[in-house]
């Protein structure tokens, strides 16, 4: 069963099984502020656990929890407040922790749609030189849940390719793709934080070099 209709949802609908909960519905602007949304999943996640409490819960976390700098924004509080319900509520579930996703569509302000559509519409645009980021595409995130069925966890994983991209890396990449050269003016300002990545996560991609992953990733989704 898939709770959402959104990127992740999409994604997951092959590996869809009637003993498996997944829930993909709810706040993906990590700049909302409006109580009402984060009240919303907050019900709709309650509902979900009380009526299939036999089922196997998957929940799609963020890796910023682990960033200092956003430890009172509404949205990491929220999604702290979530892992802590249905780590009390259930009692087979896995919460995974995840970065900057990329794949076809979705939510337009994610860095990798920021960044391509700025280049494309031949607009500027400003990038912090301090910054790194950690990204993952949408269907190594499938890939990577449909192994994990028959394992029982009730714990959080951290799941990204891990390393810390620069922004300009990334930006690069898709000017390579696009063939156009982009607009933007560097700012010395910008921070990431560490994240202590799963065993599972590093095995994954494992073999696989920075470059080589960020180019596959723009060629696919671009």
């Amino acid at each position: 069963m898939i709770i959402g209709n959104g990127l992740i949802a999409k994604s997951l609908q092959n590996i869809d099984s009637d003993e498996v909960l997944f829930f993909a519905s709810g706040v993906s602007n990590s700049l909302e502020t409006k109580d009402s949304e984060f009240q919303r999943e907050f019900t709709l996640l309650q509902n979900a656990l009380t009526s299939y409490p036999h089922l196997r819960f998957f929940y799609f976390s963020t890796l910023s929890i682990s960033d200092q700098s956003k430890q009172k924004s509404q949205y990491v509080l929220h999604k702290k407040a979530m892992e802590k319900y249905i780590a009390d509520h259930s009692n087979d579930y896995l919460i995974i922790r995840i970065g900057n996703l990329i794949g076809k569509g979705g939510n337009p302000n994610t860095l990798f749609n920021f960044f391509k559509n700025k280049i494309l519409q031949n607009d500027s645009f400003e990038i912090h030189t301090e910054a790194r980021r950690l990204i993952l595409g949408i269907e190594d995130l499938n890939t990577f849940i449909s192994g994990l069925h028959s394992k029982k966890y009730n714990k959080i994983l951290n799941f990204s390719y891990p390393y810390y991209y620069k922004p300009e890396e990334i930006v690069s990449a898709l000017e390579g793709e696009i063939g156009k050269k982009s607009s933007y003016k560097e700012i010395n300002d910008g921070d990431f934080y560490m994240v202590e990545f799963c065993e599972e996560a590093t095995d994954y991609f494992k073999g696989k070099e920075p470059n080589e992953y960020l180019t596959e990733l723009v060629k696919k989704y671009l």
